[in-house]
């Protein structure tokens, strides 16, 4: 049965009693982390890792779980909205907000049941912007105005100028200075202690942004009353990073096997680590639920694995932006003490927009109709019970990097609309050769890799498919 928001309300009004029985949250978001950096997702990386790793031991491994787009904007929308990103035009995100202000996030939804919500990170969902803004006045649009009580971040990544600092809506310093653009050599144009030119805040420093937001996001943790009849907390923590530019600390630079990409992501364990201890001496690690996962796959080439024996992809094929699984098959983890089996592992099916149907699942709540449109609740798969008929995922559909090509994954079979990657790995779009296959159809549980394209071989599977794509498409929601 589906709810309104108002009922929603009235729900936790009337279910105040119970509010202790619902968990803190703590989702924390990396970006452009790959499938094969973690040592918990491929025992051959070359990068060390020991606190996601921790959390894989004390929690739930999803093998098979799925960023809604492979880039940072797509991937984002949809955690946040439970809704699928080719459903909107990502690419205003620059001046505009890509989630309307009616429409359910997790955080609006979480408010609804009586959460404080935080958000600390790179948003790269969008604020009303004006060419050749300022930024001397609020920004609206952003997550105090979808559904969070406090934000500290930033507008996008840190290649992506201008760089400041955001306190909710308003920039702690403008961007009135300028940095000039950067690369390294050894690495592409896209890799490296990259970064574009643009305004920058005198008070913000790139190499400082990671830690500084494990700082600010620990004093949040800190600042939670501990008492019994506390509102639970939930915290986004978005950090941008292992993306570009990739800055390791001194006390990281040069501690890995795989340059400075590996030294970057030791760093980012360690910043995970510092978050995971704050709420062990806080006393609220028993009472947390955290999910652990990176928004897309790694920008990370053929030539780096061989010269660095190091997989980021972790075994899948092509990278950042494709429609190949390396692009949107995400390392996730849960740690939720007393409900997730320790080291356990599922290969059930997710995609992040599943976020919004299990946490209210959790709380034992209804969705409203209109929340959540793609969002399937994935709690059985986590307590490992059984699903009820009709309510487990088998499909999702996604628009990769390039905007005329899709796929669609059901069971063990995916579909890609066209030939090539469809992102950043080249060749990207490929021509059809007459008389030649004119997309690709992979079987995942035999071709993992995504090496034996058999679309020609089932035009069945290929003819269903295509029709299934296109009625999810079509629908506008596919719960």
């Amino acid at each position: 049965m589906h709810r309104s928001l108002p009922a929603l309300l009235f729900a936790f009004v009337s279910s105040a009693l119970f509010a202790a029985e619902r968990p803190h949250i703590v989702v924390i978001l990396v970006d452009d982390m790959g499938y094969g950096d973690p040592g918990c997702f491929n025992p051959d990386s070359k990068i060390e890792t020991p606190n996601i790793d921790s959390l894989a031991r004390d929690g739930m491994r999803f093998t098979n779980a799925h960023a809604p787009g492979p880039l940072c904007h797509m991937s984002r929308y949809g955690l946040m909205t439970g809704r699928y990103p080719f459903r909107t035009d990502v690419s205003v995100w620059p001046r505009e907000p890509l989630i309307d202000p009616d429409q359910a996030t997790l955080a609006s939804l979480a408010k609804s049941q009586g959460y404080r919500t935080t958000m600390v990170g790179k948003w790269h969902l969008g604020f009303e912007e004006r060419a050749n803004e300022s930024y001397d006045r609020p920004l609206v649009g952003g997550p105090v105005d979808r559904g969070f009580d406090h934000f500290f971040g930033i507008r996008a990544s840190t290649d992506i100028p201008p760089y400041f600092y955001i306190n909710d809506r308003n920039a702690v310093h403008p961007p009135t200075h300028r940095i000039e653009a950067n690369a390294s050599e050894g690495w592409s144009p896209i890799q490296g202690a990259f970064w574009r030119a643009g305004g920058i805040a005198p008070d913000l420093e790139l190499a400082d942004v990671l830690p500084h937001f494990t700082d600010v996001a620990i004093s949040s943790i800190q600042a939670h009353p501990n008492a019994e009849d506390a509102s639970p907390m939930m915290l986004y923590l978005a950090y941008p990073a292992p993306h570009t530019p990739w800055l390791p600390s001194p006390e990281f630079t040069g501690k890995s096997q795989v340059d400075s990409y590996g030294d970057f992501v030791m760093m980012v364990d360690h910043e995970v680590g510092r978050v995971l201890d704050a709420l062990k001496v806080h006393d609220m690690e028993r009472d947390t639920i955290v999910i652990f996962t990176s928004d897309n796959g790694p920008v990370w080439y053929e030539n780096d694995t061989e010269r660095f024996q190091h997989d980021s992809a972790g075994g899948f094929r092509g990278m950042k932006a494709d429609a190949w699984e390396a692009g949107h098959r995400m390392p996730f983890i849960v740690r939720w003490p007393g409900h997730t089996s320790v080291s356990s592992s599922t290969d059930h099916l997710v995609c992040f927009t599943d976020l919004m149907a299990t946490f209210a699942d959790i709380w034992e709540t209804g969705l409203p109709q209109d929340a959540g449109p793609d969002s399937l609740s994935f709690l059985p798969a986590l307590l490992q019970q059984p699903f009820e008929e009709g309510t487990k995922r088998t499909e999702f559909v996604m628009r990769a990097g390039s905007k005329s090509t899709m796929t669609i994954r059901e069971g063990d079979w995916k579909l890609i609309t066209g030939l090539g990657s469809g992102g950043f790995s080249k060749p990207s779009p490929i021509p059809p050769k007459p008389g030649g296959p004119t997309g690709q159809l992979y079987n995942l549980k035999s071709d993992p890799a995504e090496t034996n394209n058999v679309y020609q071989d089932h035009p069945d599977i290929v003819q269903r498919l295509q029709k299934r794509m296109k009625q999810i498409v079509d629908d506008g929601r596919s719960r």
